[in-house]
């Protein structure tokens, strides 16, 4: 994995074009129409968690954005999407823009993060199945995966994942 040096930063609203436009690239056309994005529609994202990478001339390398949901009564982060443009994949962005949301995370007191991903690829930041933790169908059981930012955060916590604006 070749190191580069990158900017990671709080997306603004002057990124959002260009983020979309990234998110465009590298997802299917159709990926508004999944799950997840129906539990962010009408919810703004946690803005401190949406970060952008940049190269030192300013170009766009990768972004993140997390969203809140609930698993009952309890605030979850959902993160996600996260991607990274391909010519710069193999460079570990992914892996700064994902630490980095794990650490601000922890440090404003978030307890746990969620995602639908693929688990030996999330398993390295600590991410596992979680059970008993329902995403809306189609989702895949396998892919739904936590971790927890304070001891014990998904212990016991069952139950359908729901929007904020539910």
């Amino acid at each position: 994995m070749q190191q580069t040096a990158l900017t990671l930063a709080q997306e603004t609203a002057a990124d959002w074009w260009e983020v979309e436009a990234l998110y465009d690239l590298c997802f299917a056309p159709g990926r508004s129409a999944l799950s997840s994005y129906r539990l962010r529609e009408g919810v703004d994202p946690i803005a401190p968690l949406c970060l952008t990478a940049r190269d030192m001339d300013g170009i766009l390398a990768g972004a993140v954005r997390n969203w809140p949901v609930r698993v009952g009564e309890h605030e979850v982060i959902l993160l996600g999407p996260i991607a990274v443009h391909p010519t710069r994949q193999g460079e570990g962005v992914a892996a700064m823009l994902m630490h980095r949301c794990l650490a601000e995370a922890r440090s404003m007191g978030h307890a746990r993060i969620m995602l639908v991903g693929d688990a030996p690829y999330y398993g390295r930041f600590g991410f596992e199945k979680l059970t008993g933790v329902e995403m809306p169908p189609p989702t895949n059981p396998d892919r739904v995966l936590g971790v927890a930012l304070q001891e014990g955060a998904w212990d016991h916590l069952r139950g359908p994942v729901v929007s904020m604006r539910d």
